[in-house]
C-alpha cells in the first residue's frame, strides 16, 4: 500500500487508474528531439519485401486477388457516426478489422514476419531468389522445406490467428500458446488449420514467457516475439505509405491548418507503435496518435507515464488486467515500442468497457459496419481533443479487429451494448 500511494504521489494519475476510472494522459515528452533505432529505409524494405511476396499471397489466398496480393484495408468515412458522436471535423474508420486472410491489425505485423522468415529460408537454401516470381512458393517444394521448421508465438487471439494462419499456409509447424482471455472461436479456428494450441488458465504474459521457453529448446523454431520484435514492428509501420496514398485519393490534407488525429487501440504496443512510428515517419508533425487501452490492463499508459516501460504491470497498481478488450488485456508493454514511441505519442486514454459495448452498437446501427469491442477503443479518443476554431481536423479511428467474429458471438456483443445505453 505504501508502495502505492508513493507511486500516486510521483504520478497523479496512477490514482484514479488504480480504481479502474478513465483517464487521459498527455505526454509531455511530445514532440521532443529522439534517436530512433528504425528510419524510413527500414519502411521502404518492409514494404518492398511485401510487394516481392504478393504474388505467392495471391495465390495462396485467393480473397487478395482484387488486391493484388496486397494485404490491404479500406479507409472510409463515417459520418453518421460523426454526427451522433458530435465529433468536429471529418471521422474515418481504417477497416483493419477487415483485412483480408485474418481480419484483424494483426495481419500487417504477424504475417510479415513470417513472410520474412519464409524467404530467409529458402534463399538460404537456394531455392528463392529477390528476382523471382515469389508465386512459386505455393510449389509443394517449398512446403516440405519449410516443414522442417516451426513457429511459436504466445497471444490473446488476434496476433496467434495471423502467425497460425499464414505459417500454416507457407507448411510451417506451428505453435499458438493462449492466454485464458483468447476467445475459444480463436482457438477453434487455429486447430481447423492444422495449429497445435496450448492454453493456459493465465494472462498474457504467461503464455508469451510459455511459448518462448518452448521455443528456446528447439533451434529450428522461430519465435514470434510480440513484446520484442522488430519485424513485427516494421510490418506494421509499412501501413503508413499505404494510408498516405489513400489520404491522397481522398484529397485529404495533412498540415499545420489540416491536423490529422488517429485513435490506436493498445495492448501490448507493437501495431499501434509500429503504426504511429510509420505515421510520423511519413507524414510528418502534423499527424497525432493516440493510444487506448481499457481501465483494467492500461499497461502502456502506465509504462509510458512512469519511464518504467516493461518495468512496470498493472498489478503493481492494484489492477486485474480483465477486460472484455480481450486483444487489450496485457499486463506490462513492450520495452521495445515504449522507447522507441516516447517522444512520438500524443498521448494515452483509459475507457471502460461499457462504452465499448456502446460505441460497438452505434456504429453498427448509424453504418452498419461490425467491429469487436476492443476495436471500438478508438471512438473514445475524438471526446478528449480540444480542436482551435482555425483548424480543419481529420480523425482516423484505426479499427483493429472484427470481421472473423461468428455471427451469433458478434450479435451477443450487440446485445450488451442495447443493454448498456
Amino acid at each position: 500500500m505504501m508502495e502505492l500511494e508513493a507511486r500516486i504521489k510521483e504520478w497523479p494519475l496512477i490514482g484514479p487508474m488504480s480504481e479502474y476510472r478513465e483517464i487521459y494522459w498527455g505526454n509531455p515528452r511530445y514532440g521532443q528531439k529522439a534517436q530512433l533505432p528504425f528510419t524510413m529505409d527500414d519502411i521502404d524494405d518492409a514494404e518492398a519485401r511485401l510487394k516481392r511476396f504478393a504474388p505467392y499471397i495471391k495465390k495462396a489466398f485467393p480473397e487478395t486477388r482484387e488486391m493484388g496480393g496486397i494485404i490491404e484495408s479500406p479507409l472510409r468515412e463515417i459520418p453518421e457516426m460523426a454526427k451522433a458522436l458530435n465529433i468536429e471535423g471529418r471521422l474515418f474508420l481504417k477497416c483493419d478489422s477487415h483485412l483480408p486472410v485474418s481480419g484483424s491489425v494483426k495481419a500487417r505485423g504477424g504475417i510479415y514476419e513470417i513472410l520474412k522468415l519464409a524467404e530467409a529460408i529458402a534463399m538460404e537454401q537456394g531455392m528463392l531468389s529477390l528476382t523471382d516470381d515469389y508465386g512459386k512458393l505455393t510449389e509443394e517444394s517449398f512446403r516440405r522445406l519449410f516443414s522442417q521448421y516451426s513457429v511459436a508465438v504466445g497471444s490473446t487471439g488476434n496476433l496467434g490467428l495471423s502467425i497460425g494462419i499464414i505459417s500454416a499456409k507457407l507448411g510451417f509447424k506451428v505453435t499458438v500458446h493462449m492466454s485464458a482471455d483468447a476467445r475459444q472461436w480463436k482457438k477453434d479456428r487455429l486447430k481447423e488449420r492444422g495449429v497445435t494450441v496450448v492454453e493456459y488458465e493465465d494472462d498474457y504474459q504467461r503464455a508469451v514467457a510459455e511459448g518462448r521457453a518452448a521455443a528456446e529448446k528447439d533451434p529450428s523454431c522461430h519465435f514470434v516475439d510480440d513484446e520484442n520484435s522488430q519485424d513485427l514492428f516494421l510490418g506494421y509501420a509499412a501501413s503508413a505509405k499505404r494510408l498516405q496514398v489513400q489520404l491522397e485519393r481522398q484529397h485529404i490534407s495533412v498540415d499545420e491548418q489540416h491536423p490529422l488525429f488517429v485513435y490506436l487501440p493498445c495492448g501490448v504496443g507493437g501495431a499501434p507503435g509500429g503504426i504511429t512510428f510509420g505515421l510520423k515517419t511519413v507524414l510528418g508533425p502534423h499527424v497525432h496518435c493516440i493510444f487506448a487501452e481499457p481501465t483494467h490492463a492500461p499497461c502502456m499508459t502506465l509504462g509510458m507515464m512512469t519511464g518504467l516501460h516493461d518495468r512496470i504491470s498493472v498489478s503493481d497498481i492494484g489492477l486485474d488486467g480483465r477486460t472484455a478488450a480481450d486483444g487489450l488485456a496485457v499486463g506490462r508493454p513492450s520495452k521495445l515500442v515504449g522507447n522507441v514511441v516516447s517522444t512520438l505519442v500524443q498521448g494515452c486514454y483509459t475507457v471502460d468497457d461499457a462504452k465499448l459495448y456502446r460505441y460497438l452498437k452505434l456504429l453498427w446501427d448509424e453504418e452498419n459496419i461490425q467491429i469487436e469491442p476492443s476495436a471500438c477503443a478508438g471512438f473514445e479518443g475524438p471526446v478528449h481533443m480540444l480542436i482551435n476554431e482555425r483548424y480543419s481536423p481529420t480523425h482516423i479511428v484505426w479499427a483493429t479487429g472484427g470481421s472473423m467474429v461468428p455471427g451469433d458471438e458478434m450479435e451477443r456483443y450487440y446485445q450488451r451494448g442495447a443493454e448498456l445505453v
